[in-house]
């Protein structure tokens, strides 16, 4: 069946069916659900109802990440390098599925023997197998299309199929909430199940399905991963993406570390906070289609600089928000969220241009490793924004343990939620200023390697 799709692939410029766009983004409705839990429920399950201490939690948590700085290049290079029979990238999804999936049920449904060591190792297999199965199946979404403006559809739909799995969660979670089912525990194992039962179907689908793009190239010998990494390095239209992400990232991460923190010592309203991250999914998913009808029009890095300051002008106006503007919180969290999707969809799309410039350069098609590279700057960048949300207030005199928050505490903690991200993200945009990849040099950059490839 497998070879029997590839044989359906048809040339890479053309315009790709919808069915087929969303039978590759399926994985992604799954995947992305366990990075939500993880964040928000994990760490106060193991403290709460298993009593392992929450600085430990946080610790193992964090310590996990750092196998990715050396996976994620191996498995990057791998799936540019190591065709295991039937393509690229796909292999290595099928491989990663069992340990995503055995690792996540450990983490999520950990019995009575839970404790910080297991945690710890289950965190970094969950971690491993997630980039086995989302970082190739990035790169392959690059390689489905060379046209300028198709991967920015494939891109959109993966990302939305991506917000559409957390709304899912998230509903879920409400749902149950109303039905009485409160307990941790038990909203935990439903979502390890379905996770566990749907993740292996959705890429099953993705992979016996859709055919993987095809590969180009025109260097006799492949250069060695130093020699790559420093010509990866030099690409100057990746090296802006790579500094605006940075900012990106960063300022969305600082806003997500303190939306609960500052609906129970601002609001005084905790309990809105599922439906809060539930109102914000769903105007991400529902604008994806507007996004991607403007970037078709005014070209992509002018539209993600336009994504990014939608979301610093919407954050200014939180900082000046207290205890009865829960409502007003929730809009406008709702309005600036709507560009979520649009900077993840059009980076990860502006991403795969950029490459086309380094196979240019190369001679060689490396999507796994500039993806590879992309991931750990975005993890790094989750990691400096969840730091800056909690190390800035916490600088400036809050305690979340405290009984209550003063007047002059909430107004620095306020500040810290709206006008930081506000001004991370306007600093971000700058970096896609008389960016080098329009459309227009993209076609040139298409013409020279097909010249060159004979295609």
């Amino acid at each position: 069946m497998v070879l029997h799709a590839r044989t359906r692939f048809r040339d890479v410029t053309g315009r790709q069916p919808a069915l087929r766009l969303v039978t590759y983004a399926l994985p992604s409705l799954v995947s992305s659900v366990a990075a939500l839990p993880l964040a928000l429920f994990i760490p106060a399950f193991y403290a709460d109802d298993l009593g392992v201490p929450l600085a430990a939690v946080g610790l193992a948590i964090a310590a996990s990440r750092l196998l990715d700085v050396v996976t994620d290049p191996l498995i990057g290079i791998a799936s540019d390098r190591l065709p295991l029979g039937w393509g690229r990238r796909k292999p290595w999804m099928v491989l990663g599925t069992p340990l995503f999936a055995l690792a996540l049920w450990q983490i999520f449904v950990p019995g009575e023997s839970a404790s910080v060591g297991g945690l710890l190792a289950w965190s970094a297999l969950l971690y491993l197998g997630f980039t086995m199965v989302d970082l190739p199946h990035k790169a392959w979404g690059a390689e489905l299309s060379a046209d300028y403006d198709e991967r920015s559809r494939i891109t959109s739909w993966r990302e939305g199929l991506s917000a559409a799995g957390q709304v899912a969660l998230l509903a879920a979670l409400v749902s149950w909430a109303a039905g009485g089912v409160t307990d941790a525990a038990e909203q935990l194992r439903g979502i390890a199940l379905v996770v566990v039962v749907a993740l292996p179907l959705l890429v099953a689908a993705a992979v016996l399905l859709v055919p993987e793009g095809r590969r180009e190239g025109f260097a006799h010998e492949p250069r060695g991963i130093v020699a790559g990494l420093r010509l990866v390095a030099r690409n100057p239209a990746f090296r802006r993406m790579i500094g605006c992400v940075v900012f990106f990232v960063s300022g969305i991460a600082i806003q997500g570390t303190l939306h609960r923190l500052v609906l129970a010592d601002v609001m005084a309203d905790e309990g809105r906070f599922p439906l809060m991250l539930l109102i914000e999914n769903l105007a991400t998913l529902a604008a994806v289609p507007v996004w991607l009808r403007v970037s078709l029009a005014a070209g992509k890095h002018r539209v993600l600089a336009a994504a990014a300051l939608w979301i610093a002008v919407f954050s200014v106006p939180l900082v000046f928000l207290r205890e009865g503007d829960t409502t007003t919180l929730i809009v406008l969290i709702a309005i600036r969220g709507s560009s979520f999707a649009s900077i993840l969809f059009l980076a990860n799309s502006i991403a795969a241009d950029v490459i086309d410039l380094d196979t240019l350069a190369s001679g060689e098609q490396r999507s796994g490793l500039f993806f590879a590279v992309w991931g750990m700057t975005t993890k790094l960048a989750l990691a400096l924004g969840v730091l800056l949300g909690t190390a800035l207030p916490a600088a400036f005199g809050y305690d979340p343990s405290a009984e209550a928050a003063t007047p002059a505490v909430q107004a620095r903690l306020m500040a810290f939620y709206g006008g930081v991200p506000a001004l991370l993200m306007a600093i971000g945009a700058l970096f896609l200023r008389g960016f080098p990849v329009t459309r227009e040099r993209h076609a040139e950059v298409r013409a020279e390697i097909a010249r060159r490839t004979g295609a």
